[in-house]
């Protein structure tokens, strides 16, 4: 018992470490990029450090007990060597996983848009007027679980090599934190390419966060573009 109580201990750490380093570093370059953007949102930004500290230890506790249960038990469908499955399965499991996270995302995300679930859960990530860096973990804990418990239930599904989970984590994090931080980072040629009329990137988010009905996908536009809920990008 000790030991999964160390575990989920040590997971909630490392996640809310990986939010404070990536949001830190990248409203560290906000601040290099576009001085004053933030300027006047120290309150917005200690609530958004608040709930997103809760946040981690809602994603930390669940990630640790599956931790020590795969290696303790072997109970989920991660696996170490790369030979235990075929190679050409790594990428896939990659596009496999982020497809289906962001389904989930898409339409739990158009869900929590009911007016009156809304003004219960969502309304706690909209109060980040405009989104900063901080932002990408500040959710209501119903919302925290919903968001972040898809992929570790994920495991027990779909076999996935412990590095490429790693790499989903880590484009889940980067992403959530770059399409929050109010202005776009990438290249206007990748923008408005025909690739970036598929992938989310800040000049889409910022949209949703604008008008509230619309874009409400995680990595890809896929389904915003199928349900006719794509408004397009801003530019901020």
């Amino acid at each position: 018992m000790m030991v999964l109580l160390y575990s989920a201990l040590a997971m909630t750490l490392i996640v809310a470490v990986r939010y404070v380093m990536v949001s830190g570093l990248f409203a560290w370059l906000t601040g290099r990029v576009r001085p004053g953007h933030y300027a006047g949102l120290g309150r917005q930004i200690r609530m958004e450090l608040g709930w997103s500290l809760v946040s981690c230890a809602i994603y930390g506790v669940p990630a640790g007990v599956i931790a020590w249960g795969w290696q303790a038990h072997g109970w989920t469908l991660i696996y170490s060597d790369p030979k235990a499955w075929p190679l050409w399965w790594m990428p896939v499991s990659l596009v496999v996983y982020l497809a289906l996270h962001d389904t989930w995302f898409y339409w739990t995300h158009r869900w929590m848009h009911r007016p009156a679930v809304f003004r219960r859960i969502h309304a706690v990530h909209h109060a980040s007027r405009p989104p900063t860096a901080w932002a990408a973990m500040n959710f209501h804990p119903v919302e925290a679980a919903i968001v972040g418990l898809f992929i570790p239930a994920l495991v027990f599904v779909v076999p996935i090599q412990a590095g490429v989970l790693a790499t989903v984590l880590v484009i889940m994090t980067v992403m959530g934190v770059t399409n929050h931080m109010g202005w776009e980072m990438f290249p206007r040629a990748l923008v408005h390419s025909r690739a970036g009329q598929w992938l989310i990137t800040a000049s889409h988010h910022s949209r949703h966060h604008e008008q509230y009905k619309c874009n409400y996908g995680l990595y890809f536009r896929v389904w915003d573009h199928v349900c006719r809920t794509d408004r397009g990008i801003s530019t901020p």
